[in-house]
């Protein structure tokens, strides 16, 4: 099937973009069909800036915190850092009921979790496309049907877009804490760390797995399931 990476965006196709300001988020999104995330139903999302898609509240925090939040907010996360659109870049977001997309999702999630065979009917995409700051772009693909919910969190390299350049040394990139991977639900006790999340590491994360694709990681997170993890390539620089 095709590879979600290569999902394309852009308003032409019914995609939304977020303004162009630092810090900021979209607007409330309506979604057509609850997210059952943990156990809990949400039906409004926001697609925040700093690279977060949160639930019921927008989150517009740039220094990012580590998992559990004390505050409960629940959010998805492939990279929490200090973007700015305004510098460069564009933030993308559509719901999608797209016959081909749904297919090639279907057969994805089916393919990394064959014990639960899986039929996308609804789509959330977000895609951070070549943002300044970082530099890092990923595509979060979320399918669901009334059952099962998936996330894939989908990070690639773009080399020659981190204006200023990286520091030549890695751990925290120009002073900023290592950021958070992963997801959290809103409670003390349900959250998940990508390997590498909250450390030095992270600087790693386009080289680790969990379904043996580089930079690609995949859970069933109505109720959580998630393929063992593939061990992680050492890498001294801080590009993403």
């Amino acid at each position: 099937p095709q590879d979600p990476c290569s999902i394309p965006m852009d308003q032409t196709r019914g995609d939304k973009t977020n303004p162009k300001l630092d810090d900021g988020t979209s607007e409330a999104i309506a979604l057509s069909i609850p997210f059952t995330f943990y156990g809990k139903t949400h039906q409004t999302a926001f697609v925040n800036n700093n690279g977060v898609i949160s639930f019921d509240e927008p989150v517009r925090q740039y220094t990012p915190d580590p998992f559990p939040l004390a505050d409960g907010s629940p959010f998805v996360t492939p990279f929490w850092a200090d973007v700015d659109n305004v510098e460069g870049g564009d933030i993308f977001y559509r719901q999608s009921t797209d016959p081909a997309l749904l297919g090639d999702i279907s057969q994805h999630i089916t393919q990394y979790f064959p014990e639960s065979p899986f039929t996308a009917t609804w789509a959330f995409v977000a895609t951070w496309d070549r943002v300044a700051y970082w530099g890092s772009k990923s595509d979060k693909v979320r399918p669901m049907n009334t059952s099962l919910t998936f996330i894939i969190i989908i990070l690639r390299t773009r080399s020659g877009t981190i204006s200023p350049p990286p520091p030549p040394s890695p751990p925290t990139c120009a002073g900023v804490p290592p950021s958070p991977a992963g997801f959290n639900s809103g409670d003390d006790t349900n959250f998940y760390n990508i390997p590498g999340s909250q450390t030095d590491a992270i600087i790693n994360i386009t080289t680790t797995s969990n379904v043996k694709v580089p930079g690609r990681w995949v859970f069933r997170v109505d109720d959580f399931q998630a393929p063992d993890v593939d061990p992680p390539q050492t890498d001294n620089n801080c590009w993403l």
